[in-house]
């Protein structure tokens, strides 16, 4: 069976400031709300246990398949050495939950979440991602 995650926590980690009060807010430049998605790869090309790296738009994305066949996207950035490095990560589980280990300092992000595990004030984006017509989608700003 293959779960899909389209979790809402696919907002970058530094949230703009909002607009004064009595201020409308800014309606986006020529894009509309629904998400947009971009296939990336077969399902079959992702490997169980192993990540990818996608360009989506201007974001460098690692895609991962767990073993149950579960799909996780987050950001490749590693924030601690400020490589693009972790879907080269180990993939694994930390209390159940599924999580890469950065290939650089070894910290844990959830593959959920996106929080380091090692330093909860730390994050990396997560994107929702699906499975349409075999082929892997991800959403991105």
């Amino acid at each position: 069976m293959t779960v899909l995650h389209e979790t809402p926590s696919a907002v970058p980690s530094v949230v703009p400031p909002a607009a004064p009060s009595g201020t409308p807010p800014a309606a986006p430049s020529g894009e509309d709300a629904a998400p947009r998605w971009t296939p990336v790869c077969a399902y079959t090309d992702l490997l169980p246990e192993r990540g990818v790296c996608a360009l989506v738009g201007r974001h460098q994305i690692a895609l991962f398949r767990t073993f149950d066949g579960e799909l996780f996207a987050i950001g490749n950035h590693d924030p601690f050495s400020g490589a693009q490095v972790l879907s080269r990560g180990i993939v694994g589980t930390r209390g159940g939950s599924p999580v890469v280990i950065s290939p650089m300092h070894r910290q844990a992000f959830s593959l959920v979440t996106g929080v380091c595990l090692d330093d909860p004030a730390v994050t990396v984006p997560t994107y929702p991602v699906r499975l349409a017509d075999g082929a892997v989608e991800v959403s991105a700003p």
